[in-house]
């Protein structure tokens, strides 16, 4: 990540929650509220496929999150938990979980139309489609914190504790990763993606405003995950690739607030990253001038049209980057040999002048089966070392 040779090229995929739900010997409302469940998970896998890092996807839970539960029904296809409030939250065997709140009057989004940027991101907790909040994604009702407390620096100090149990119980010999999200993401999952994109053609000036307001929010996670010693952070630009949005659009809702969040981040010594899926082949060039460290997934055809090889020729001076093996061909692979050439061939391109990381493009999906991850780490070993 700092372009400096290692002994081998680093192996680090992220692993999707799916993916730890059906490996890590936890079920998923463990894997999903109980954090001590959940960074021994990160651990555990991260031990067993060899990795050289750990990106902590999810926030430390309020103490005994738990206790708000009324009952637990495992089913053939997931888990129902019935919170003590009327809620229910939906947790499949090998996905994300799904809420249902007892209150059905309560809304899902925030009006574009009636939103004040300087009033209401105070009260985004009332949202119940809003899933990361101000700072984090949670996505139930009991436990969240006050958003106007977040955004003043009084963050909970339970927020951390998946980060510090994580780099606790990994030592010193593994790279722990925060997680953080966009300022458009966040736009994204506040009014939801139909109203927010019509508002890039109603109201910029708002979009705008409303932007500025999210950077601070993005800005102030990352500097608390960063002053609690997380070696890099990953920041999630989701839904920006082509054709979702034009590279006209990119460049003007995009590349402004990712470009204050990562040089608050890299002013305070923090090493930041951009984890964006799809068609970014048009635009890697306008993900450099956002001030980036590197990119990770770099989708190849036909999931995107990211060409490794072109990129590092191009921009390896600037950045890092990591992913680029098909994450969707992996699942489909039923050999050793199938596996190996799909990981030899970004390896092989990444590794010269070092600044490459082996990665699955975006999460590895849940029913990967553990022995493909399991051949990584040897394979970088055989033909990833330096010198």
């Amino acid at each position: 990540m700092r372009h400096t040779e290692p002994d081998r090229v680093p192996v680090m995929c992220q692993l999707s929650i799916g993916h730890y739900n059906l490996n890590a010997g936890y079920r998923p409302h463990q894997i999903w509220y109980d954090t001590e469940a959940f960074a021994d998970a990160c651990v555990k896998l991260a031990r067993r496929y060899a990795f050289d890092g750990i990106l902590v996807v999810l926030p430390g839970r309020p103490p005994d999150y738990l206790d708000n539960v009324a009952s637990i029904r495992a089913e053939a296809d997931g888990e129902w938990l019935t919170w003590r409030n009327g809620d229910r939250t939906f947790l499949p065997w090998d996905d994300m979980p799904h809420h249902y709140p007892a209150d059905v009057s309560r809304p899902a989004r925030a009006d574009f139309e009636s939103f004040d940027p300087e009033r209401d991101l105070a009260r985004v907790d009332e949202y119940l489609g809003y899933t990361w909040n101000v700072l984090f994604h949670i996505q139930e009702v009991p436990g969240k914190p006050d958003p106007g407390l977040l955004r003043q620096g009084a963050i909970p100090d339970y927020l951390f504790r998946a980060f510090d149990l994580v780099k606790q119980r990994a030592g010193q010999d593994l790279s722990i990763h925060g997680s953080i999200y966009s300022p458009l993401s966040h736009y994204f999952e506040l009014f939801g993606y139909e109203a927010a994109l019509t508002a890039f053609l109603t109201d910029p000036g708002k979009v705008h405003a409303i932007l500025e307001r999210l950077a601070d929010n993005t800005i102030a996670w990352g500097l608390a995950l960063a002053a609690r010693g997380a070696d890099a952070l990953d920041q999630s630009s989701a839904f920006v690739a082509a054709p979702f949005l034009s590279r006209a659009q990119y460049r003007e809702f995009v590349v402004p607030y990712e470009r204050r969040v990562n040089q608050a981040l890299r002013a305070a010594g923090a090493i930041v990253y951009t984890h964006t899926c799809g068609r970014i082949g048009d635009r890697i060039d306008l993900l450099a001038e956002s001030g980036t460290c590197g990119i990770d997934t770099l989708d190849p055809p036909p999931l995107g049209n990211c060409d490794l090889a072109a990129a590092k020729r191009d921009f390896g001076a600037r950045l890092f980057f990591k992913g680029n093996m098909n994450s969707v061909a992996l699942l489909q692979y039923r050999t050793r040999e199938e596996v190996l050439a799909e990981a030899a061939r970004p390896l092989r391109i990444g590794k010269p002048g070092a600044g490459y990381i082996l990665s699955t493009a975006c999460s590895v999906a849940p029913r990967v089966e553990p022995w493909k991850l399991e051949l990584l780490a040897p394979l970088a070993d055989e033909i990833g070392r330096y010198g």
